[in-house]
């Protein structure tokens, strides 16, 4: 292990620890006792600082995409380098800020409709409430992006994969004790953890995917140094798009929930989108497939890749420069998406429908395995980066 990776290896930790600790710190004016007895587990359960996670920001952050999907001017802002990404990343956090707060004063006033959960009602309790989640969630935002820039892996990936892991003991304990209690049989809950693994086995499988466009460089001469003929690969992933699809439509099926509390209309629309209904697996199974062409567009543009190629004297084998390749990239990519889409709609929604189907007491994986897969690979990849270890398949 290099000390580099050592150092980046502690910074990580010491910052996840700084997480954990934080979902420990109640917020002040609560009753302790009274919590305990009524919520178990989680951030809100316990009341803490980092109840809301950075989950505001995530929300954010696909605001703020889909606007520069609508927006030309605002995609345009991509084009612009580290200034660009600086205005982006600053309309993103303070969408953020008032997304936390709306729902720190909407939790605010659900403990204080809890008889004996709240000290001392009233406003001063609210306002505090809202300004302690808002500045732990901005604290977190702060911290994840320290953890991507000095320490190893994606900072918001780990900072949500670091509370579904903590669920994991209690997940395989209630799992036995279903099957303790006779709810699920010993076969039935066998034939769950094979399926769990056939599962992770088909997302590492899916996540390492890639098809590879062959790309011939030209002679040519940059800053007075002449470049011999060459040749690479223009690399594309299967699942282009990581995790964000799940997010997006996780985020679009949560609307109505929220907007529930204003609308008798939407608390009943909200009704219809439980996990497991009919309404629910086809609407998320619809967001899914969007969102995985919506963020494959948004990650890769065949105009804007056939445009540095040609800019860089580079063409795909057998394929004119220009249109022809923008066509050509679009092609493949697209084929690639459906691909994509559906093995993430199959995963996602697995667990649902095991749930309706086959009457399984309890749901498992889906949303949170794909998350903690796709993160635990790409923490590799960095391990071996840093480390200076050859992944393995690369080509030199």
């Amino acid at each position: 292990m290099t000390s580099e990776l050592a150092r980046r290896l502690a910074f990580t930790l010491g910052a996840l620890l700084v997480f954990r600790l934080g979902t420990y710190i109640p917020l002040p004016g609560l009753n302790g006792a009274v919590l305990r007895e009524l919520f178990s587990g989680g951030g809100i359960g316990r009341a803490a600082i980092f109840s809301l996670n950075v989950v505001p920001y995530v929300s954010a952050a696909i605001i703020v995409q889909l606007a520069m999907v609508a927006s030309p001017r605002l995609r345009g802002l991509r084009k612009h380098g580290a200034q660009g990404r600086a205005i982006i990343e600053r309309w993103t956090r303070c969408i953020t800020v008032g997304l936390t707060a709306l729902q720190s004063v909407g939790i605010a006033s659900a403990y204080q409709s809890i008889p004996g959960v709240v000290t001392d009602p009233g406003w001063f309790f609210v306002v505090t409430t809202t300004l302690t989640l808002t500045a732990g969630t901005m604290f977190l935002v702060w911290l994840s992006a320290q953890i991507t820039a000095s320490g190893i892996g994606n900072g918001l990936a780990l900072m949500l994969l670091a509370g579904f892991v903590t669920r994991i003991p209690a997940g395989i304990a209630g799992a036995l004790e279903v099957g303790r209690q006779g709810l699920l049989s010993q076969k039935g809950l066998l034939a769950l953890a094979a399926i769990v693994l056939v599962t992770v086995g088909l997302v590492v499988l899916m996540e390492q995917g890639r098809r590879h466009m062959p790309l011939r460089y030209a002679k040519r001469e940059i800053g007075g140094v002449t470049y011999a003929q060459s040749s690479s690969f223009l690399t594309v992933k299967l699942n282009n798009a990581g995790v964000m699809p799940v997010v997006f439509a996780s985020w679009l099926v949560g609307l109505p929930a929220l907007g529930s509390v204003v609308s008798p209309r939407l608390a009943d629309v909200a009704s219809q989108l439980q996990p497991g209904r009919p309404f629910f697996l086809i609407l998320y199974g619809l967001f899914l497939v969007f969102g995985a062409f919506f963020y494959t567009a948004f990650v890769l543009d065949p105009d804007e890749t056939a445009g540095n190629l040609r800019q860089h004297g580079g063409a795909i084998a057998d394929v004119e420069p220009g249109e022809a390749t923008a066509a050509h990239v679009d092609h493949v990519v697209s084929r690639i998406t459906v691909i994509g889409s559906v093995y993430l709609a199959a995963v996602c929604l697995l667990p649902f429908v095991l749930v309706v189907a086959a009457d399984v007491p309890f749901t498992f994986g889906g949303p949170p395995l794909l998350l903690v897969v796709c993160t635990l690979l790409d923490l590799m990849a960095q391990l071996r980066a840093y480390g200076g270890a050859r992944p393995v398949g690369s080509r030199r």
